[in-house]
């Protein structure tokens, strides 16, 4: 048996959709290839994604490959998913997390915390720019969109002091000894899902029981938790809006921000694992309390 996994082109993508396909054929012997597609997320590098329709126009295309039976399924970062999903689809499967945290990278300075006065920092988020105004408001954001490979590149060829990018991705291409330091993600919040891989499938899909298996559940109760909280707030590119969601026992903690009338508010809720729904809904009132 063959199956067909859709993926974006770029290397992060690959590698993340290599290692779903290597678990495939490891635990049940199947052939396993890869459908590459250009989405248009990816066509339009010189906009920023809250202008030309958000996180989204990562996964229409591929979605269209998944209608068309091009594909059996596609790999996405969590985090690219739209908190919605057309009711065809289902993300089956949400198998691992890497490391969560956001990280910055500088060629010239020894820690984001030591940049000089009035620096020059790349980044092409919202969430990301609005907390790092909190810490240093002296601070110049530039964004800046492309693949990992495309954003280090730029941040040498623009000059600009630095960059921040996903740990997650910066480790699975390989190129965690560029990091110069991280951000405590309960300090400075991750995108939600950050880290996450996430399998989506048609759900009346043959193939859809071998790709459920992979699901993690621990996994999956975090990322759907703080999935709840950005829809809550309808939540997405043109926000800023980040989330994080930890176990502890039988627990559940979950801290978020969102952009509240200009002002950035945070705030945190625990509650009992299995009502990781409704707390991430109740986290998203709060906020919006002020």
């Amino acid at each position: 048996m063959t199956l067909k996994i859709a993926t974006r082109r770029s290397n992060l993508a690959l590698v993340q959709t290599d290692y779903i396909k290597n678990i495939i054929e490891d635990r049940f012997g199947y052939t396993c290839e890869k459908l590459l597609v250009e989405t248009e997320g990816d066509k339009n590098l010189n906009v920023s994604l809250d202008k030309i329709g958000g996180k989204g126009l990562f996964v229409k295309d591929i979605e269209i490959a998944l209608l068309n039976k091009e594909a059996d399924a596609a790999v996405h970062s969590m985090k690219d998913v739209p908190f919605e999903l057309c009711p065809e689809f289902e993300i089956a499967a949400i198998p691992c997390r890497e490391d969560v945290r956001d990280a910055f990278i500088s060629a010239d300075f020894e820690s984001f915390f030591k940049l000089p006065y009035g620096a020059r920092v790349g980044t092409s988020s919202l969430r990301r720019s609005a907390q790092v105004k909190l810490i240093r408001p002296d601070i110049e954001t530039v964004a800046i969109r492309g693949n990992v490979e495309t954003r280090i590149n730029k941040m040498k060829s623009e000059h600009m002091d630095g960059i921040i990018l996903a740990a997650a991705g910066l480790k699975r291409l390989g190129l965690e000894s560029l990091i110069t330091n991280y951000f405590d993600p309960f300090t400075f919040l991750p995108a939600v899902g950050q880290g996450a891989l996430g399998v989506e499938v048609l759900k009346e899909s043959e193939s859809y029981n071998i790709f459920k298996s992979l699901d993690a559940e621990d996994v999956r109760i975090c990322v759907e938790a703080e999935r709840s909280f950005m829809r809550k707030l309808n939540g997405g590119c043109h926000t800023s809006l980040g989330a994080y969601a930890v176990l502890e026992g039988e627990d559940i903690f979950i801290t978020g921000i969102f952009q509240v009338n200009g002002k950035l508010v945070k705030k945190d809720i625990r509650g009992n694992k299995w009502d990781y729904i409704s707390i991430g809904e109740k986290l998203g009132e709060e906020i919006l309390k002020g």
